[in-house]
Order: C-alpha cells, then sequence, then structure tokens
C-alpha cells in the first residue's frame, strides 16, 4: 500500500514538526550548493528536487543563488496541485525519472529523505535516469537499516549501506561524503581521499 502524501502529511511532518523550514534545512542546502560550486568550479545555475514534496528547498537555494533555475518533481498529486505553478514542481514517480527529463542536466540535484521510502525495483529504474538528470553533484540523503533514525517510519524500507552504495555505484554516481555524490560527468574530479567507491 502508497503512502498518501496529502495536505495532512506535509502539515504533520514539516508544519508541526518544523522540519521542512528548520535551519538544518538551511545547512543542508550550503553545504549541497559549495560541494556542487566546488567541483563544478563556478555557481550553480540549476536544479533539480527529486521528491521535493512541496518544494522546501526552494526558498533557501533561491536565498543563496537567485538567479538559479529551480525544477521540483514529486509524486504527490496534492503537492503539484498547490504549488507546481508557483514553485515549478512536476509530478513524477521516482520510477519514471528513467524516460522524463526537465530540460539540460542540472548542475545540483537533490534528493533528499525519499529514497529509503521507494521499492528496490523502483529505485533501481529510476537511478539509471541521473547521469541525464544531473552533471554536476547529487544531495542523496537516504538512512539505512545501521542508522539511529527519528521521524516517519510508515513505509521506511530498512536498507543495508552496502546496498545503497552498490545501487549509486551501479548509477555512475561516486560518494564524495556527507551525502554527496558526483555524477558520471565529474567522476574524475575528486581526489582519491575525497571519494570512495
Amino acid at each position: 500500500m502508497r503512502k498518501n502524501y496529502d495536505q495532512a502529511y506535509f502539515a504533520h511532518w514539516y508544519r508541526r514538526h518544523g522540519r521542512g523550514h528548520s535551519s538544518m534545512l538551511r545547512r543542508k542546502v550550503a553545504l549541497a550548493v559549495a560541494a556542487a560550486e566546488y567541483y563544478l568550479e563556478r555557481p550553480i545555475r540549476s536544479v533539480i528536487d527529486i521528491g521535493c514534496g512541496e518544494g522546501v528547498w526552494r526558498n533557501p537555494l533561491l536565498a543563496l543563488r537567485p538567479r538559479l533555475h529551480y525544477q521540483g518533481v514529486d509524486a504527490s498529486e496534492y503537492a503539484v496541485r498547490r504549488f507546481g505553478r508557483s514553485r515549478n514542481i512536476a509530478l513524477a514517480g521516482f520510477g519514471q525519472l528513467a524516460e522524463l527529463r526537465f530540460g539540460p542536466p542540472a548542475d545540483l540535484l537533490v534528493c533528499s529523505d525519499v529514497l529509503h521510502y521507494v521499492p528496490d525495483a523502483e529505485l533501481r529504474r529510476g537511478l539509471c535516469g541521473f547521469d541525464d538528470l544531473c552533471d554536476g553533484v547529487a544531495f542523496i540523503e537516504v538512512f539505512t537499516k545501521e542508522d539511529d533514525i527519528v521521524g516517519d517510519f510508515e513505509g521506511f524500507l530498512p536498507r543495508k549501506a552496502d546496498w545503497y552504495r552498490r545501487q549509486f555505484r551501479e548509477a555512475g554516481l561516486r560518494a564524495c561524503g556527507s551525502h554527496l555524490y558526483l555524477s558520471p560527468h565529474l567522476s574524475g574530479h575528486g581526489a582519491s581521499l575525497e571519494t570512495a567507491g
């Protein structure tokens, strides 16, 4: 049974608990932007935010880089109906990313707190599209069976860290620390001690 990402879900997990607008979110955004610009050696111009929900990354991103192009993608009909036009959020499930394209590849791809809810086959299918969706850095925040986490456990898939590492390697992503991955286009840019896999 699929989770229902409706207005009540976002009110509970993003507004009631303050997760969507916290100082932690601003720090994550700053980290992802700084890493992408470090490896690209220039300011970022575009972001694709996969599983963006109501688009909570959009405003902190625009506060740092007011001219960047933000493209959100989410499977929530509620989020897209309510914020799709004003926040540039397209309706799509994760597995559809194997085929869907939203313009040129982005400098920064964000996929935060999403993959541990996506079934195996859909996750593998969607990751196949990351090469075409991003030619810079990906911020992929995902939690595993080994992590001590709090939050939404409904539909949480407790996979091992090694399982995710294998999926990311097969998709051509090269880890560079703190939930950050170099796209195949930048895979040769990291020094040996910066990167793994």
